[in-house]
């Protein structure tokens, strides 16, 4: 057989699916290829973008830092000038706190000093200083007894009889009070037709004339009407009710006249007399 029947046959016996699949391989090849480059084009664009993204983070960043560090020296700046003050003051207290100590310390000297020399000149003048502190006293008790026996006063009353002592306001009445010689009820009567009741009698104020210190009123005793009128703020005014004697009448005694009002006191003598007055008086109405 020739050369060239044998070349022949080989490649008759040669099957067509060998080329079809070589034709396959180079396609896919091709589109390998091909998506390679696309992941190759997709990793590059992703690493600038990337790339990109940090340095817009790091330039933020890089700010950031940059007006913190500006604030943070600003801070600095202002806790040093605080700092300055505040050392300022503590050196400013402490300066006064040495002044006071000083000060005190000085007070203390001489308060003692004063302390020995009082005490020296009390130790050597202590009995002129008593007889002297005595004389104050009884000049002192001597005079309020002047002053007492100058403000209550025995005076005439209007039925022509002594009266006792004379309270001229509310202190004096104490006074007459503590000496317990008779009964006093002090009173505040306002002008009225209705009867007030003052200790054992009932008194109705009619007028008072606060200009002139004048008053009229009528006196409610013994189932009697006893009017005293136009009387004078000071004036003792007597009355006699039953049980009491010729010597030792129920006396009425304004210390102050008022615009329709009056006060006082009423005083009576202390005897079985006085009781029975009011036993015997109408009830209040």
């Amino acid at each position: 057989m020739s050369e060239f029947q044998e070349t022949n046959i080989e490649s008759t016996a040669t099957p067509r699916w060998v080329g079809l699949a070589i034709a396959v391989l180079g396609g896919v090849s091709l589109v390998g290829l091909g998506f390679g480059v696309s992941a190759w084009n997709a990793s590059k664009n992703l690493e600038q973008t990337t790339q990109a993204s940090l340095k817009q983070q790091n330039d933020a960043l890089s700010q950031r830092l940059a007006k913190e560090d500006e604030q943070n020296q600003q801070l600095q700046s202002d806790l040093k000038v605080v700092t300055d003050k505040l050392n300022v003051t503590q050196e400013d207290l402490e300066k006064a706190r040495q002044q006071s100590k000083a000060s005190v310390a000085a007070y203390n000297k001489k308060l003692s000093g004063l302390e020995t020399n009082v005490n020296t000149q009390l130790a050597t003048k202590a009995s002129a200083d008593d007889v002297t502190k005595l004389g104050g006293d009884v000049t002192g008790v001597k005079n309020d007894l002047e002053d007492t026996k100058s403000k209550l006063e025995r005076a005439t009353g209007d039925m022509g009889v002594m009266s006792g002592l004379i309270a001229r306001n509310h202190d004096d009445l104490e006074e007459l009070r503590r000496k317990g010689d008779r009964n006093y009820y002090e009173f505040t009567l306002s002008k009225s037709k209705t009867p007030q009741r003052v200790g054992p009698v009932q008194i109705t104020l009619n007028k008072a004339d606060q200009k002139h210190s004048r008053y009229t009123m009528t006196v409610l005793a013994d189932d009697k009407s006893i009017e005293k009128k136009d009387k004078t703020a000071g004036e003792p005014v007597q009355f006699y009710v039953k049980g009491t004697a010729r010597y030792a009448p129920y006396e009425l005694v304004v210390f102050d006249v008022g615009k329709n009002q009056v006060n006082g006191y009423l005083s009576t003598p202390k005897s079985a007399g006085a009781a029975t007055a009011a036993s015997n008086t109408a009830p209040a109405q």
